[in-house]
């Protein structure tokens, strides 16, 4: 189970201002890559936080909306035509650093899940591996970045039927994949996703 310990060590109860990192929706073939920062107050952390991959849709959805009263979040995307105009990596980065600048305020230090830091931080950064779920405030970001991300592929479903995306959210499952041969591929779709 993750713990405060990463951002304990980053200075938290020192008057350092901590953010987690994470993103959402690397793997898929449509749709945009979701980044976010989450700065959590340390005498307020929501019970149940955990890796997004580790909890159900309902338990995400309860811990956004606890999150949104008691956090600071930050939201970075990057759209499908910067995927691939970049490649998933590197807009993933840009994603990260978009959240980061979107926070309300500034920090000190952001906890990146994963091994490496974007480039052009405006802060003091740390890549964690495998920090959803190691880190209570990277947790937190996986949270909100799935369910954000999430929520746009329901909103992509309505304006594009046929591709199924309120189930798939985007991933390249047998059902999409047969969705794209009989309907050809949508304006959200990320073109570079065969190569």
């Amino acid at each position: 189970m993750p713990d405060f310990e990463f951002e304990t060590k980053a200075g938290v109860f020192e008057n350092q201002t901590v953010c987690g990192v994470d993103e959402a929706g690397r793997g898929p073939l449509s749709g945009p890559v979701v980044a976010a920062a989450v700065i959590l107050n340390p005498e307020n952390i929501p019970d149940g936080l955990n890796d997004s991959k580790a909890l159900s849709h309902s338990s995400r959805e309860r811990l956004l909306n606890i999150l949104e009263g008691c956090a600071q979040i930050g939201i970075g995307i990057a759209e499908p035509g910067e995927i691939d105009r970049l490649n998933i990596l590197w807009a993933s980065m840009i994603a990260m650093r978009r959240a980061i600048e979107n926070l309300r305020i500034t920090v000190d230090c952001a906890l990146i899940d994963g091994n490496r830091v974007p480039p052009e931080l405006k802060c003091d950064a740390h890549a964690i591996v495998k920090g959803d779920a190691k880190s209570l405030s990277i947790a937190a970001a996986s949270i909100v970045a799935k369910v954000t991300r999430d929520r746009l592929m329901a909103e992509a479903d309505q304006r594009f039927p046929g591709y199924g995306w309120a189930g798939h959210k985007g991933y390249p499952t047998k059902a999409h994949r047969e969705a794209v041969e009989r309907l050809g591929r949508s304006p959200v779709h990320r073109w570079t996703f065969g190569r």
